[in-house]
């Protein structure tokens, strides 16, 4: 930057104190000259300039009929049609957003630790613009460039409801890192909402898959399988190549790696609000039971019963776990007759744990509700033997056998009044 616009800066400062300076026109003299323009323009990529640094700009699109994994772009009006129509409480709902709202972020950087030393080499989005996807990437040439960079990528920036895989633990909190060192000459970030589709993806997913990478996610979950792809991990290495020799050869397969990455997120998000939302036909019971056990968590009550009893016919694994789940939402409501029928099955079927939770709560409804003192000594029983099988130390086991003992005194104590506090039924 020169000194010149430097002091202009400067002025424009004192007389307002908030008002950011605008780009200015670049004189033909100040143009830096870009290596290899003539590669990057074959790719979409295009200079733009401010104060005598330039960043590359990259903008492709594609129609919302194409497919990207089992779905196309275009599904993505549907999912946020739904959320307006449902108006479920949900992390990831979009109601009272339309789906140009909605922007798919992505960075790559030169490390996957944070801090200043971590640099963003290209930040990337992409949201639907009339009957298309638009999608853009910005492209720090060298590292005196990231004033550009940002001036660039926040130029008319409208992000409502940003949409990132991680994005809340790493790639926004790069970019408030970042922005802070050029904050002074560069537009104010925006505030949004965001969506992280990380988190949903391991609840609903993290039985069947080890690492939830969003490569591998891809492949298991959304039909998409990646070719000659660039390892993420390579992208650094790469890009510091690129500023050693220029030529972008190398560093157009992390563009593109970039830009798969943003576009699988589109689809993510259609495939998340079709699996939360009971669109999806091909979900596995698994699936429906983890989709249940979040809105159970949010305080989802009608929304977990829903998902729950759509499982209560199978005889497999998710059916028991779905009427142990489900008995403890007729709690909530106070619905104990249904709630005991569902606990005495999970109590003989279920897992162990499943089985000392379903125990404890039968051995506390006879005890205060029914009054039957002989079933709560059963199940307080049963639930001691099944205890003592899993052979557990830890501090909190030590804890459930404390409790359990008092209980099983307390409830001796009623039916066997005047005996020992210890005597056996």
């Amino acid at each position: 930057m020169s000194l010149k616009n430097k002091l202009n800066r400067l002025k424009s400062h004192i007389k307002s104190g908030i008002d950011k300076p605008e780009a200015e026109p670049v004189k033909a003299e100040q143009t830096p000259e870009i290596p290899f323009l003539d590669v990057w323009e074959q790719e979409q990529v295009s200079p733009f300039y401010f104060d005598g640094q330039y960043c590359l700009v990259r903008e492709v699109s594609y129609p919302l009929d194409q497919q990207h994994g089992h779905y196309r772009f275009g599904d993505l009006l549907e999912a946020v049609s739904l959320w307006n129509k449902e108006g479920t409480k949900h992390p990831l709902s979009a109601a009272g957003h339309t789906p140009l709202d909605l922007v798919f972020f992505d960075t790559e950087t030169t490390g996957l630790g944070g801090g200043a030393g971590n640099t963003i080499f290209l930040l990337g989005h992409a949201s639907i613009s009339g009957d298309s996807v638009k999608l853009k990437q910005h492209i720090l040439p060298n590292p005196g460039a990231e004033v550009a960079l940002y001036q660039s990528f926040l130029t008319n920036a409208d992000y409502t409801t940003l949409v990132t895989y991680n994005g809340k633990a790493f790639d926004w909190p790069q970019v408030k890192t970042r922005h802070t060192l050029v904050r002074d000459h560069v537009p104010k970030l925006p505030s949004f909402g965001h969506f992280d589709l990380y988190h949903a993806a391991r609840r609903l997913w993290k039985h069947k898959i080890e690492r939830m990478k969003l490569s591998i996610v891809e492949q298991e979950i959304l039909g998409l399988e990646r070719k000659d792809d660039i390892p993420g991990f390579l992208a650094p290495m790469i890009y510091f190549d690129f500023l050693e020799r220029k030529n972008p050869e190398g560093l157009l397969g992390v563009i593109k790696h970039n830009e798969t990455d943003i576009l699988s997120l589109l689809t993510l998000y259609t495939h998340l609000t079709f699996q939360i939302l009971g669109r999806d036909k091909t979900q596995t019971s698994r699936e429906t039971y983890e989709v249940g056990r979040w809105f159970s968590y949010l305080g989802e009550s009608d929304k977990a019963k829903q998902a729950f009893t759509g499982l209560l016919d199978g005889q497999n694994e998710e059916s028991v776990s779905a009427k142990h789940a489900l008995a403890f939402e007729h709690k909530k409501n106070k619905e104990w007759h249904k709630a005991v029928s569902l606990w005495e099955e999970s109590a003989a079927k279920g897992t162990t744990i499943q089985r000392k939770e379903a125990c404890i709560e039968l051995a506390k409804h006879f005890e205060h509700r029914e009054k039957k003192l002989e079933m709560a000594l059963k199940y307080c029983h049963l639930a001691q033997e099944l205890h003592q099988e899993e052979k557990g130390a830890t501090k909190k086991d030590m804890i459930f056998t404390q409790e359990l003992e008092k209980r099983i005194q307390r409830i001796s104590r009623k039916e066997f009044p005047g005996q020992a506090q210890n005597s056996p039924k």
